[in-house]
């Protein structure tokens, strides 16, 4: 597939990582993400059910960030990808986790982890 809806900057608080503080304060997760599909149909039909609901996604997306806690953003992108496919029709995803509060001793601007899945 040579089409792609991206869906950038989705954000929720989660309780993610693997200090005890982060699972009892929370902190600010950033997803970002790319469907691999078709837009053909939906080009021709002009029509929402012949396309990905990408207002869906983005509401499945903090429902994930929402869930957990995981003690890796690793997990938390493999589980939004696997959410992404299996309720939703692309033919692959691809998930950036932002972690931009990460606790790091050092200044920097962000963490992210980027997992790419396709449908099996």
């Amino acid at each position: 597939m040579s089409d792609t809806i991206t869906i950038t900057g989705i954000e929720a608080t989660g309780y993610h990582g693997v200090f005890d503080h982060e699972k009892r304060d929370g902190q600010t997760f950033r997803v970002d993400l790319t469907l691999h599909t078709s837009t053909a149909l939906a080009a021709a039909s002009d029509d929402l059910r012949d396309t990905v609901d990408y207002g869906a996604v983005a509401q499945a997306v903090v429902e994930e960030i929402e869930a957990g806690p995981y003690d890796l953003i690793e997990k938390l992108a493999a589980v939004i990808a696997d959410r992404v496919l299996d309720s939703f029709s692309p033919s692959g995803v691809t998930v950036s986790v932002h972690k931009p509060q990460a606790p790091i001793p050092v200044p920097f601007d962000d963490v992210i982890i980027t997992v790419h899945r396709e449908r099996s």
